[in-house]
C-alpha cells in the first residue's frame, strides 16, 4: 500500500490523466478512432532524447559540463547566474525535467559546500524558472513544444522566430532577478575529480545528433526508434530503464482524453468559442490547473491558432506549482534538502512566477498587437 501511495505522489499527473481517459472513455466508448489519437512522432522523439540524455547522464557529462562552467566563476551572484544559465540552456537541449533533475543536484552542492544555503530557495526557484522558459525555443526543449511542432508542422525557422521574443524576454528578467536578489559574496568550491569515459561520450553525442535529426525531421523516426534503443541496450541498459516512463504514459492518456473530449459537441462548441476569444490567455491560464502537456493536447484540438497556442502553453508554464511537471519536480527536490521550509518555499515560488506570468502575457499580448 505504501509503495502505491509513493508512487502516485510522484505520479501525480499520469495518475489524473489515466483517470480523465477511462472516464471519457464511458462517454466515448473505444472505437476505431481512438487510433487516431496517437502522435507517434511525438512519443518516439520524447523517448529517444529521454533515452540518450539518460546515458549522457550517466557518464557524469552534464554534471562536469555545468561544474566546469561554476568554477570560472568567483562569488555567489556569478555562480548563481552560471547556474540559472546552466539550467536555461540546458533546458533548449535536454528538456526541462531532465535539466532540472540534472542541475538542480550541482546547485545544491555548490551552495552546501560553500555554506550559502540562505540563497538556496531562490537558486532552485530561478532554475525553475529557466527550465520552463528556456525550453521554450526549440522543439524538444519542452514536452508540450514537441506535441504542437508535430501535430502542426510547424516550419523550424517560423517556430524560432514565434517564441524569439518572449524568449529574450525571459533572458533579462530573469539575468535582473540574479543580480538584484543575490550578492557578489565570495566562493570557493571543493576540489572534487570525475573521469568522462570518451568512447561512451563520441557514441552518446552520435545518438543525440540522431535524436535531434528525428525531432527536426531529417530522419523517420521509426529508424531512431531502432537504432537508439538497440545501442543503448549494449551500451548502457540502465539509461533505458532510467526514462521517465511516466511522463510518456502521460501523453498517452491525454492524447486519449483530448480525443475524447474532441468528440463531444457541447465541449467542442465551448472551448472553440473560448480560444476565439483570447488563445495566448486562455491556454496559459489553462496551465495553471491542467499543466501545460494536457493543455496543448486538449486545446490543440479546437483551435488552429497554433501561434497563440504555442505562446500560451509555453509561458504557462510559469504561475502555479501544477502549471509544469518541471515544477513538481523542483519542489520535490527542494523539500529533500529542506524538510520544514516547503510552505516558505511554495510563497516565494508563487510570489515569483506569478510575476513572471504576468510580465510575459502583458508584453507578448502588446507585441502580437504590433506585429499585426
Amino acid at each position: 500500500m505504501e509503495k502505491v501511495k509513493s508512487f502516485v505522489k510522484k505520479n501525480v499527473v499520469m495518475v489524473i490523466a489515466f483517470v480523465a481517459a477511462v472516464i471519457t472513455s464511458i462517454i466515448v466508448p473505444p472505437d476505431r478512432a481512438y487510433l487516431g489519437y496517437f502522435d507517434f512522432k511525438t512519443l518516439t522523439c520524447l523517448f529517444c532524447v529521454l533515452a540518450v540524455v539518460c546515458a549522457l547522464k550517466n557518464i557524469n557529462f552534464f554534471y562536469m559540463l555545468a561544474r566546469n562552467i561554476v568554477e570560472l566563476t568567483h562569488n555567489v551572484r556569478m555562480s548563481v547566474i552560471a547556474l540559472v544559465y546552466i539550467t536555461f540552456i540546458g533546458s533548449m537541449l535536454i528538456a526541462n525535467d531532465m535539466a532540472l533533475l540534472t542541475f538542480l543536484p550541482l546547485g545544491y552542492i555548490v551552495l552546501k559546500s560553500t555554506n550559502n544555503e540562505k540563497y538556496m530557495a531562490f537558486v532552485f526557484i530561478m532554475q525553475n524558472i529557466a527550465a520552463n522558459l528556456g525550453g521554450m525555443l526549440t522543439p524538444f526543449g519542452n514536452p508540450q513544444n514537441l506535441y504542437l511542432y508535430s501535430k502542426f508542422d510547424i516550419p523550424n525557422n517560423e517556430f524560432v522566430m514565434i517564441m524569439a521574443p518572449a524568449f529574450i524576454v525571459s533572458i533579462i528578467l530573469i539575468t535582473i532577478c540574479c543580480i538584484v536578489f543575490t550578492k557578489p559574496e565570495p566562493l570557493v568550491l571543493d576540489d572534487e575529480k570525475f573521469s568522462i569515459n570518451k568512447k561512451r561520450l563520441a557514441l552518446y553525442l552520435v545518438l543525440f545528433a540522431l535524436a535531434i535529426a528525428i525531432v527536426f525531421r531529417g530522419v523517420p523516426y521509426v529508424l531512431g526508434l531502432v537504432i537508439i534503443p538497440a545501442v543503448l541496450m549494449f551500451a548502457d541498459r540502465k539509461a533505458l530503464k532510467m526514462v521517465d516512463y511516466p511522463l510518456l504514459f502521460t501523453f498517452v492518456f491525454f492524447f486519449i482524453f483530448s480525443g475524447n473530449m474532441a468528440r463531444i459537441e457541447v465541449v467542442q462548441e465551448f472551448f472553440g468559442w473560448l480560444l476565439e476569444k483570447n488563445t495566448l490567455v486562455v491556454s496559459a491560464l489553462s496551465c495553471q490547473f491542467i499543466s501545460n502537456v494536457p493543455s496543448a493536447i486538449l486545446l490543440s484540438q479546437f483551435t488552429d491558432n497554433y501561434v497563440e497556442l504555442l505562446l500560451g502553453v509555453n509561458i504557462g508554464g510559469v504561475g502555479s506549482l501544477v502549471a509544469s511537471l518541471a515544477s513538481l519536480i523542483t519542489l520535490r527536490e527542494y523539500s529533500k534538502h529542506n524538510a520544514g521550509k516547503t510552505k516558505r518555499y511554495v510563497l516565494q515560488f508563487s510570489a515569483f512566477n506569478f510575476a513572471f506570468l504576468f510580465i510575459l502575457l502583458l508584453f507578448m499580448t502588446e507585441w502580437n498587437v504590433l506585429m499585426r
